[in-house]
């Protein structure tokens, strides 16, 4: 594993001081891991839901009752599967006496970042897990993350083949059911056409006229096309005070 201790200090230091700790990114790029970490480092009790489970969901089918009880930290994995949590958090962070802080993992999207907006005002704390840096894997690795990105997986892997494929299975996983998942109709297909094109346009000037026409749609399908990957962390904007002025890409 590689140490990511810059953003487990960071995010100690949010818990120290927030009832409800938000930490989103992409899929994949080590949020479940860096949680585990902080926990193995805590004094106390640590009470972990993976929302992707079942199981785990059936236990949360009462929230308020599940959660009150628990003390020390609580880790709500995927909270984008049941943002109804969100209400019995803002209970929760209201109580007298904090008995328990609650870090949430997810992967973001409009669902999850509306839900915490409306019920967790005010006791919320955000914070993005970027991909790996060059400060984490060193210098002399550069080259590797450059080819592989900064997923950990991908970054990990024994070979450069098997690296591709992972990035092949995930971006095919991440189209046909995360988008869905999180609420977004676009169509597979049509979003993976949209994505590679983009990365064409990598460190340019967002036209989104442009790229409509050469997409054969128009700038207002192109724009709800980038703000889905933008929302799930696959595309990062950088900003003037107009506007967008460039995009990165996958």
């Amino acid at each position: 594993m590689i140490a990511r201790e810059r953003h487990r200090e960071a995010l100690r230091k949010l818990l120290a001081n927030n009832p409800v700790v938000a930490l989103v990114g992409a899929r994949q790029i080590g949020k479940t891991t860096l949680a585990r970490d902080l926990a193995e480092r805590r004094a106390g009790p640590t009470h972990f839901f993976d929302l992707e489970s079942s199981a785990d969901r059936a236990r949360l089918a009462d929230p308020l009752l599940a959660l009150a009880p628990l003390r020390g930290l609580v880790v709500l994995d995927e909270i984008q599967r049941i943002p109804d949590v969100f209400a019995t958090l803002r209970v929760l962070a209201d109580r007298p006496r904090r008995r328990a802080r609650f870090l949430v993992l997810g992967s973001a999207g409009p669902d999850l970042l509306r839900q915490s907006a409306e019920t967790l005002a005010g006791r919320v704390a955000y914070y993005e897990l970027p991909g790996l840096s060059v400060r984490e894997v060193s210098a002399v690795q550069m080259r590797r993350l450059w080819l592989r990105g900064g997923f950990p997986r991908s970054f990990t892997i024994r070979s450069h083949t098997a690296s591709h494929r992972w990035r092949v299975d995930f971006v095919r996983t991440f189209l046909e059911r995360d988008v869905p998942l999180l609420g977004m109709a676009l169509p597979s297909v049509t979003l993976d056409r949209f994505w590679s094109m983009l990365a064409h346009y990598h460190g340019q000037v967002w036209n989104g006229s442009e790229l409509g026409r050469a997409f054969g749609v128009s700038h207002h399908a192109v724009r709800r096309y980038l703000d889905a990957l933008e929302a799930t962390f696959m595309v990062r904007s950088l900003h003037n005070r107009g506007g967008p002025i460039s995009r990165s890409d996958r």
